[in-house]
């Protein structure tokens, strides 16, 4: 199961909306006590089709009956663009079917395991369920709240700082940390920004790591009167990667025509208390759009907002070994927290050493 996991994490940031699901096909011997031999593998090709178990068992031909198909999520048990995966399963022949997790969606939800035994495969549930909860926690929390699993992501001082005052930012982080950035990128559906990160750095939001070029996320900027300059590195590579702008409902026709020219596409969304494009509403708005993974990497004000409305679900934390004073610009901007009980509270997950910095990841805690 843990080489199915692995399988399925090379879909992730492509496969959106669907899950990303790995699946290995072994067979074993009569000899109860010799290993089992892995006859197919396969994993949830880019868009989401072919899925996994497809893969699998066209990789092992006549070799998957009698197989056990281990496999990160419940097969999917409706008529898609493809036919569902029990029915492929069934067909060829497989004797055992061992699922990490069930999938929520209502045309799942233990259908699939149930039609599997039915036709008389044996069927296991809960093999290295952590594990794959933590792989698909956007899918399933798409499925389960209609919106995508939102990381906050930042590079810091050991104090907080994400740029000094005048705003340089380049680079507070070392090499092997940025590289590490791009890589996160690469599993992600969209990479979000406000637009003051946007004019005051002009970011690129692709991923440039060696092999992985094509990997980039979505690119979402939030900028809801289209203060963004059209010379901004991201309207002039908007026809190369998919660039979408979160607009207030009232906002300038004009210029939403000019950027929609250069290839952004312009999503309008209700203005809330702040002036601001509803942060609740724009979430909402990817999830419909089938983003089931987006990073937030700034600035300040966007996270403090995000926060504030209670929409991070996870932390990417690169903390360098520096200081620079409650001068330079905080990653996180005032979002009205007068007492303790008013703060956002996170478990600490895995901390990691990249060259001199450090990573640290967290995950909410309720």
């Amino acid at each position: 199961m843990r080489a199915a996991l692995g399988l399925a994490r090379r879909g992730l940031g492509q496969v959106w909306p669907n899950p990303a699901v790995g699946c290995v096909l072994v067979r074993y011997d009569v000899d109860a006590n010799a290993a089992g031999r892995v006859v197919g593998r396969g994993w949830t090709q880019p868009g989401g089709r072919p899925h996994a178990e497809t893969q699998a068992l066209d990789r092992a031909g006549t070799a998957a009956r009698g197989a056990t198909a281990y496999v990160t999520l419940e097969p999917c048990n409706h008529h898609g663009e493809t036919p569902p995966c029990t029915e492929a399963l069934i067909g060829a022949g497989v004797s055992r079917v061992v699922s990490a997790i069930e999938d929520p969606d209502p045309r799942v939800a233990g259908q699939g395991l149930t039609r599997l035994r039915k036709s008389g495969i044996e069927v296991t549930i809960g093999v290295c369920a952590e594990e794959a909860l933590d792989l698909n926690a956007g899918y399933l929390m798409l499925q389960k709240t209609s919106r995508p699993l939102v990381t906050f992501k930042t590079a810091t001082t050991l104090d907080g700082r994400i740029a000094t005052r005048l705003g340089e930012s380049r680079w507070i982080t070392g090499e092997e940390a940025r590289e590490h950035a791009h890589f996160m990128r690469a599993t992600q559906d969209a990479v979000m920004v406000g637009v003051g990160t946007l004019v005051a750095d002009d970011p690129q939001l692709t991923c440039r790591l060696g092999g992985l070029e094509g990997r980039s996320p979505v690119r979402v900027i939030v900028d809801s009167r289209m203060r963004s300059p059209l010379t901004s590195k991201c309207a002039e590579t908007a026809r190369d990667h998919a660039t979408w702008m979160i607009v207030s409902a009232d906002g300038d026709s004009t210029r939403a025509k000019a950027f929609g020219g250069l290839g952004m596409e312009i999503l309008e969304v209700p203005v809330g208390e702040d002036n601001h494009p509803n942060l609740v509403d724009t979430v909402e708005l990817l999830g419909a759009r089938g983003i089931t993974r987006l990073m937030v990497e700034g600035g300040g004000r966007l996270a403090g907002a995000l926060f504030r409305a209670n929409l991070i679900d996870r932390v990417l934390w690169y903390r360098a070994s520096s200081i620079m004073g409650d001068d330079g610009i905080s990653a996180v901007s005032t979002y009205g927290v007068d007492t303790l009980a008013l703060i956002r509270r996170f478990k600490r997950g895995a901390v990691r050493s990249l060259g001199e910095d450090l990573l640290e990841t967290y995950c909410r805690d309720d």
